[in-house]
């Protein structure tokens, strides 16, 4: 079985979800990044397949970027100009070629933490 990637958004302002908010994945190589896919959560803060699914998954260093502001503007948390937190990248490496590696992120309008999920 080949690895693969997801990720999963929840709002702990609101306790819910974070549905419609923007994700992009990149592959960073030294100093340089290129862009794999981006998509956006469903209603269960997940993206509908897996971000980095098995047929292109590569060990190696990744990152995700969430689109936080978007997100909370649209959901009417801004409460200020300029927000406190507007992209939010997590840098993270896989070394499993095997492994599901899961990013989720939890966020709030001032804060936000993550970690390796399952």
């Amino acid at each position: 079985m080949a690895g693969y990637l997801t990720t999963h958004v929840l709002d702990t302002a609101r306790g819910c979800p974070a549905e419609g908010l923007k994700i992009a994945l990149y592959r960073v190589s030294g100093n340089s990044h290129r862009k794999l896919v981006e998509m956006e959560t469903n209603a269960d803060g997940r993206t509908d397949s897996p971000i980095l699914p098995e047929k292109t998954f590569k060990t190696g260093i990744y990152e995700l970027i969430f689109f936080a502001g978007d997100y909370l503007r649209a959901s009417g948390q801004a409460v200020e100009d300029p927000l406190f937190l507007d992209q939010i990248p997590i840098r993270f490496g896989m070394s499993d070629p095997e492994a599901h590696y899961h990013v989720p992120l939890l966020l709030s309008p001032f804060g936000y933490s993550t970690y390796r999920g399952s």
